[in-house]
């Protein structure tokens, strides 16, 4: 699977559903961009979280998009190595797998 393949995907096919729902999208963006900008917890750490709650709930739409918006902050490999023992440990095995697809999704982002 390629990560980068599958956000852009992603991106098509949600712009059917921008168009035949747009208050939905529209609402759904305006809560995203409150709930991620910086406050009391910076956007890279709020980042973080989300890609470790996708992981928890094996969401590979989540992984790419988090993945790439984390290479774009300059996340480290040792910060997705680190993120990655907790969503483990918070999700147990299904979650190692889907550790192991962002890890997959940092390597792509990385080298494109």
């Amino acid at each position: 699977m390629s990560y980068i393949e599958l956000t852009q995907n992603i991106s098509k096919n949600l712009m059917d559903l921008r168009a035949g729902e747009p208050e939905v999208m529209k609402g759904f963006g305006q809560l995203s961009s409150s709930a991620m900008k910086g406050g009391a917890i910076d956007e890279k750490t709020k980042e973080l979280i989300a890609l470790a709650i996708g992981v928890a709930n094996r969401c590979d739409g989540c992984i790419g998009f988090h993945v790439k918006a984390l290479v774009k902050m300059g996340m480290t490999a040792e910060e997705l190595h680190e993120l990655m023992s907790v969503a483990v440990y918070m999700g147990g095995g299904p979650s190692l797998m889907y550790a192991a697809n962002a890890i997959a999704a940092y390597k792509e982002f990385t080298a494109a």
